[in-house]
């Protein structure tokens, strides 16, 4: 993937000099992102190499997730976490301050952006002499960010303007209406399977270490399997919290149909058959390893050690200075089973007040800084009056815990070291999650259980004498609803699924409404500590929050634009 990061930061300065050369203009008589044609679309270019840098500044537009909201994680606001500093922007999604000129993820700009760069890209590319595999995979992968980017405007808006393969001029008439949810979700799923066999294969010659970044056939897969998951949920399939008819449109299906979960297993059989992707045998591996064949599609990025120092616990000073961002909460801790795959509020589990974090589920240890795991050659302090909960007005967490989720391995290291740290925006464990939660939904129990017995194994969860690693026998559809909602909590903590899961679920009043709660930890005399659930914040929610306002300043440009409801 070197040659990749190379190829955006060349793009980038490429952007630069071009925006150096129209910025003498008295007036503006382009669009912003105009760049002088002959020098991208060159038919001269037989290497394509700046139509590439191009196409490599349009994967820029890719979404990430680590501390892009301010700072902090979308998880912050999803129940999983708060902020350790007060009064930041992510908090807004829980204390009302949301509104269509205060919104801390603007996403619809982002967005169009991107279609706009991937539409000029596909309508230039065909100049420049490339070899023909070249330029259909290149196609392909343009193709590729325009359906993820509008697939991540669905979610947050509802259905917003399809506008094709348009690229549109000043004298363009802009006034362009809102398509449907239906429309929008047809056109998803139609990219997705129109370009998954002109992408790179993963098991192919031409998908080699320095094309990893690159989109695979796989990534198209993943992308319709998830998009069918978000068109199967409540809130989605017939679902809608609207009164009005037309706004129920652009939000979801009018009407449910139960069948929709089978297209979600469909994509995730798809996906099997490539016979590529599986689960790595460490957790943690997974987001250290650049290249795994759990990852279907990262962001990339160069080796840093910025995981670390934002979220690490912040009584860490230099040479490994941390600034301890992120708060989980007692909430998402408590989520975590013990080691035989009970939760802790089964008499059964062997749960045990005093010692809280003793055989638990592996991935706690992998997820969250509690009180006493060892962390750069000492033990994590979040006790009151201990080095990282000191009081006072320094940053430092509000639960009693900070994310650990991402970060090397620096238990024993003096400092950190640079480390891999790509955001995954597919991974092979949520293919399962999905595939799990589809099976539940068609009557398929057993088969769901398969497949989270396989998250489980992983996770280190024992078997037990029945094999079920802590699933009981005979389980309901409905319980292993709950159980599979649960997995998929701890599985993917603060990889951005926690906020949209509770919405198409439609259980985010329940979730965030009311109090979420920290762990004070007290150090006794004899070196011993008591651990008590206290509240940490107060949460809100109402259901206009179940889609994002559309910006007021696309509402005022564009007068065809219907505002969400509530809005």
């Amino acid at each position: 993937m070197k040659n990749f990061k190379q190829h955006i930061i060349l793009a980038l300065f490429g952007f630069q000099v071009a925006m150096a050369i129209t910025s003498c203009k008295k007036v503006e008589t382009e669009p912003r992102d105009w760049i002088q044609a002959d020098l991208v679309w060159d038919d001269q270019d037989k290497n394509g190499t700046v139509a590439g840098f191009f196409l490599n500044s349009v994967y820029n537009y890719i979404p990430g997730g680590f501390n892009r909201i301010d700072g902090d994680f979308l998880d912050a606001a999803s129940g999983d976490a708060i902020p350790s500093r007060n009064n930041t922007q992510v908090e807004y999604f829980t204390n009302g301050r949301i509104s269509t000129l205060n919104n801390p993820d603007p996403y619809w700009g982002n967005s169009y952006y991107g279609i706009r760069a991937a539409n000029i890209f596909l309508a230039n590319i065909n100049v420049v002499p490339i070899a023909a595999l070249t330029k259909q995979y290149w196609r392909a992968e343009a193709r590729y960010i325009r359906a993820l980017l509008y697939f991540e405007l669905l979610k947050r808006y509802g259905g917003v303007p399809l506008i094709g393969d348009k690229v549109f001029t000043l004298e363009d008439n802009l006034e362009i209406p809102r398509n449907t949810f239906t429309e929008c979700m047809n056109y998803i799923i139609s990219e997705c399977d129109a370009v998954k066999d002109s992408l790179r294969l993963e098991t192919g010659a031409n998908y080699t270490t320095s094309d990893w970044g690159r989109i695979p056939k796989g990534a198209a897969i993943a992308l319709k399997c998830r998009a069918y998951l978000y068109a199967a949920s409540p809130l989605y399939n017939g679902g809608g919290v609207e009164s009005n008819g037309t706004l129920k449109n652009l939000t979801g299906y009018p009407t449910a149909d139960a069948s929709r979960w089978q297209k979600v297993i469909d994509a995730a059989v798809e996906l099997n058959a490539l016979n590529y992707y599986q689960l790595q045998p460490v957790y943690n591996n997974v987001f250290l390893t650049n290249k795994n064949t759990e990852v279907i599609l990262s962001k990339q990025a160069a080796v840093n050690t910025g995981i670390e120092t934002t979220n690490a616990p912040s009584g860490y000073g230099a040479p490994a200075l941390s600034n301890g961002r992120t708060s989980p909460t007692a909430d998402l801790v408590n989520a975590f089973t013990m080691r035989n795959g009970l939760p802790i509020t089964d008499a059964a589990s062997g749960y045990n007040p005093a010692a809280p974090y003793a055989n638990r589920d592996l991935r706690l240890d992998y997820t969250i800084f509690y009180n006493g795991v060892n962390w750069l050659n000492r033990g994590v302090q979040t006790y009151e009056g201990g080095l990282d909960k000191p009081g006072g007005t320094t940053i430092q967490t509000r639960t009693g815990y900070y994310m650990r989720k991402f970060m090397g391995n620096f238990a024993t290291n003096s400092t950190y070291t640079n480390q891999s740290h790509n955001f995954i925006l597919f991974r092979y464990a949520e293919i399962i999650l999905n595939y799990a939660e589809a099976l539940n939904e068609v009557g398929r129990t057993e088969d769901a259980v398969k497949q989270i017995i396989l998250l489980r194994t992983r996770a280190g969860i024992t078997a037990g004498a029945n094999t079920r690693y802590g699933i009981p026998t005979g389980i309901s559809a409905d319980d292993m609803r709950i159980l599979i909602r649960n997995e998929r909590r701890v599985e993917l903590a603060f990889e951005e699924h926690r906020f949209w899961d509770i919405r198409r679920w439609k259980i985010a009043p329940s979730v965030l409404n009311g109090t979420l709660s920290g762990t004070r930890i007290t150090k006794n005399a004899n070196n011993t500590f008591t651990y008590e659930n206290v509240p940490a914040v107060t949460s809100i929610f109402t259901n206009k929050l179940y889609h994002m306002p559309v910006p007021y300043a696309e509402t005022t440009k564009n007068s065809q634009l219907l505002q969400n409801e509530g809005w």
